[in-house]
């Protein structure tokens, strides 16, 4: 409307020039002026709609982890690199991913495969240059698909320029960048360290007879949070980064980063480990500098790891109207899993109580995996050869159609198994190679430690993505760094490619179905059948559109009890190929209806 009036005045304009009549041409150019302005103020506002959409545009991501040690090596070295994760990202567009985030990729010692950064405006050589970085990003935007990197902050490397620094001597300027307990206090109060050989968070230095931080290992000394600097240090890293055109951070580790520098007591062995180290004091603080100091100048995404001990902390954290993160990473749906299984109950209602707590304020995470956690298939659901393409299927189809950012771990896909290692010479998780020192000093259970480590280690997630059944799966020509998965000559991306009832298949249609429903982004969601112990069931509605999605997570039939008629329901998609409206569910059967 606005755009066909500036037209008729144009046109009144002209007309009165021709017509040579000073007093309407006056009037005329009067009311193009008026016109203009209103036209102004309307595409003003249009933009600006527009530009808060697109400032959600996290909302409606569907997330892609990629390791970059593990997707794809370019020069045969037997490490993944950048060169290699631009070579696929045709495959990883084919998919219908939208955005990726990306594990560490800059200058690295390595001991814990890049989350100990030595330098944050470099690259890791075994990963490639800054120049081959730019060429990445590019071909990432050039394919319609965002980038969100890895903040490792809550430490930095023990060999980065601020710790060398600051543990040269006492009078260094760079000194309070960590948090250091100098020695003739005693010794300084217990912290339990995820990594360390003997579980102490305090790492003695002889060079100045002090002691200093570490959550986790050695090598990973904790930043000094409370100290300016080190914030604004962290803020102009993040906007280095930002102004190369990346999308958005993935806060590692972040909810530890404040902390009590009175250093209370706390109770030994990682007892309550959560409680006393998540949320510490002024956490909020930083994020609502962070916040100002960078994202409010950036359309970037930013997730924070972890939510904290309770649904209050999570929303503290990513409420809009606090200005501080988009959404956080609970960890309560992945720790339901334990090595001898879990609970479809507990697991409902882990996912149900975070969906309420957030149905009409703030935003989550959906994930089921990660390069921390043990493979999706063998976790959740069944990597038998019976039932390991139709358990993934299923699995993926819970992860992408519930509310929240859902965020797949490269691999799972394809149903991608754990690793089958056996050995600790196998491993390469300093975590793990810690904690069998440990054991090894401590008398413990060795062989029990190993098996389950089997099937609950994250190096698991971590073997070499499958490209083809050629030699070391297409992921290198040389020797890889760590085992390759002995199942890749079947389970590989270019054989399930050619299969049209493939995993990889399959899961393309899911986030088809996912873009093409928003109700399955915004829509409201409902547990039904709550007490099965089979089955979960759940709608999800949205402007007058409602869907059922029914999930068999045992290996034998089910029964679904929703209440619901499906005799006009109409099939949007199922994991076996011929379905029924029976409400029986064969075994990981998934389906999900339109009512």
């Amino acid at each position: 409307m606005v755009k066909e009036a500036l037209v008729n005045q144009i046109v009144c304009i002209i007309y009165n020039s021709i017509m040579f009549n000073p007093i309407n041409r006056l009037a005329a150019i009067l009311c193009l002026l008026v016109t203009f302005n209103s036209c102004k103020q309307a595409t003003d506002k249009n933009a600006q709609a527009t530009n808060t959409t697109d400032k959600q545009w996290w909302k409606k991501a569907v997330v892609y982890q990629i390791y970059p040690r593990s997707f794809k090596d370019s020069n045969g070295d037997g490490v993944g690199d950048l060169n290699g994760i631009t070579s696929k990202l045709d495959y990883i567009k084919s998919l219908g991913i939208n955005t990726i985030w990306l594990n560490p990729v800059y200058s690295s010692p390595n001991t814990d495969n890049g989350y100990d950064v030595s330098d944050y405006r470099n690259i890791m050589k075994e990963f490639g240059t800054m120049a081959d970085f730019d060429n990445m990003l590019k071909a990432m935007h050039e394919r319609g698909i965002k980038l969100v990197m890895d903040l490792v902050v809550n430490h930095s490397s023990n060999e980065h320029e601020w710790f060398k620094k600051s543990s040269s001597s006492r009078s260094n300027p760079y000194r309070n960048y960590y948090h250091w307990w100098n020695a003739e206090r005693g010794k300084p109060p217990y912290r339990y360290s995820l990594f360390d050989v003997n579980h102490d968070a305090w790492k003695y230095d002889s060079l100045t007879n002090a002691y200093y931080l570490h959550y986790f290992s050695v090598q990973q000394p904790d930043l000094n949070w409370e100290n300016p600097k080190v914030r604004q240090e962290v803020y102009s890293i993040m906007k280095f980064w930002a102004d190369k055109g990346i999308d958005g951070f993935r806060m590692d580790a972040y909810q530890f980063a404040a902390k009590d520098t009175t250093f209370p007591k706390f109770p030994v062995n990682g007892q309550n480990f959560m409680k006393y180290y998540a949320i510490g004091p002024h956490l909020h603080d930083y994020l609502k500098e962070m916040n100002h100091e960078v994202y409010s100048k950036y359309n970037l995404m930013s997730v924070a790891e972890g939510a904290g001990n309770s649904l209050q902390d999570a929303h503290d954290m990513v409420d809009a109207d606090r200005h501080e993160l988009n959404m956080a990473y609970a960890f309560d749906g992945v720790g339901v899993a334990q090595a001898n299984g879990y609970s479809l109950i507990d697991f409902k209602n882990v996912f149900s109580r975070w969906d309420s707590a957030f149905a009409k304020k703030g935003w989550l995470s959906i994930f089921l995996a990660n390069h921390d956690q043990a493979r999706l298939v063998s976790r959740f659901g069944n990597d038998s050869e019976a039932f390991r393409v139709i358990s993934s299927k299923m699995l993926n189809t819970f992860l992408l159609t519930m509310r929240g950012t859902p965020y797949v771990y490269n691999g799972d896909e394809l149903g991608m198994t754990n690793a089958g290692f056996t050995k600790v010479s196998d491993y390469n998780d300093v975590a793990l190679l810690n904690e069998y020192q440990h054991l090894k000093q401590t008398g413990g259970d060795l062989n029990k430690y190993l098996q389950s480590a089997g099937k609950e280690n994250r190096d698991n997630s971590r073997t070499p993505f499958p490209w083809n059944n050629s030699t070391n799966a297409g992921f290198t020509t040389g020797k890889p760094w760590i085992g390759i998965n002995p199942n890749y000559k079947t389970i590989n991306a270019a054989a399930e490619e050619k299969d049209p009832n493939s995993c990889l298949s399959y899961f393309k249609k899911v986030i088809r179905l996912r873009k093409d429903n928003p109700v399955l982004v915004d829509g409201k969601y409902t547990l039904l059948d709550k007490s099965n112990p089979e089955v979960y069931a759940y709608t999800r509605e949205l402007n007058g559109k409602k869907l059922l999605i029914l999930l068999n997570f045992k290996s034998k039939t089910a029964t679904a009890n929703t209440g619901i008629d499906l005799s006009k329901a109409k099939l949007l998609l199922g994991n076996y190929p011929a379905t029924t409206k029976s409400g029986k569910l064969r075994p990981y059967e998934a389906l999900v209806y339109q009512l």
